[in-house]
């Protein structure tokens, strides 16, 4: 059965999706920590980070990275953080959170938006990714 992330590839069930290539896509976790949450997976459905093929393993990072960028030009933060946790979904994803202060990767805190302030969110740091 195919998880909630390849679905989401697939489009068969909607997100806020903030970037794509043919091999990994980005949007934003839709329970986010913090505001600019965002998920980056490869398209390929593998259930553990370490189980990915060393391309792959390297382009998920490096398509993070890309991300992250164009995230903090967004979203007033000191860093941009990455946590790797593959509990929840069982399909490879990183988290990229904006940081300004260490509780920020508290994953037991969320944060509420509108699905209009996600919308948007998701277009602006579409916009600002190199």
């Amino acid at each position: 059965m195919a998880s909630i992330f390849s679905k989401i590839v697939a489009g068969e069930i909607p997100c806020y999706k903030v970037a794509e290539t043919d091999k990994f896509f980005a949007f934003l976790d839709i329970n986010p920590v913090v505001r600019g949450h965002v998920l980056c997976i490869p398209k390929q459905e593998v259930d553990y980070i370490f189980d990915l093929d060393d391309e792959t393993f390297v382009g998920l990072h490096l398509f993070a990275k890309r991300i992250a960028k164009g995230l903090k030009k967004v979203c007033s933060c000191i860093k941009v953080g990455e946590a790797v946790v593959g509990i929840d979904v069982p399909h490879v994803h990183i988290h990229l959170m904006p940081l300004n202060k260490p509780g920020d990767l508290n994953f037991s805190h969320h944060v509420e938006m509108s699905s209009d302030e996600f919308d948007s969110l998701a277009k602006e740091i579409a916009a600002a990714i190199d």
